[in-house]
């Protein structure tokens, strides 16, 4: 009974983590970003999402902290605040996340952990493309 309820409240943050990802990226398709932009935001919200629901669920600190991190940067970014720069920062803060999360797995990867991994690959090289634009 306790693993269905858990398994149920589990899905239902993965609902609110895929919504509130979405708006996201709707937020910031209106806003008169760039589509280059505008996919960087969603991947930004994408692995902000699975840090926070990672460090929730499995109790780990340095791992929410780092989904505070991409959203932080998110909404600096959206305000305007010093964007190349935030821009330049996110790529050593994104790569970072590849070999940390391979180390403190350490074999117990999840598919979700993967969809992140290659989100970020896939954000690295938008930010690079993003810095080359400006």
């Amino acid at each position: 009974m306790v693993s269905n309820h858990n398994t149920l409240h589990g899905r239902a943050q993965q609902y609110r983590m895929a919504s509130s990802v979405q708006s996201a990226a709707q937020d910031a398709a209106t806003s008169g970003l760039t589509r280059l932009e505008t996919l960087t935001i969603g991947l930004l919200a994408f692995t902000a999402a699975t840090h926070l629901y990672a460090g929730v669920v499995e109790s780990a600190p340095p791992v929410l902290l780092a989904g505070i991190g991409f959203v932080g940067g998110i909404v600096l970014y959206l305000r305007g605040v010093r964007q190349r720069t935030l821009t330049l920062a996110a790529i050593p803060y994104t790569a970072i996340q590849i070999p940390l999360w391979y180390v403190a797995k350490a074999g117990e990867y999840t598919l979700v952990g993967y969809a992140d991994k290659v989100a970020q690959v896939v954000l690295i090289v938008a930010l690079v493309a993003l810095l080359r634009q400006r």
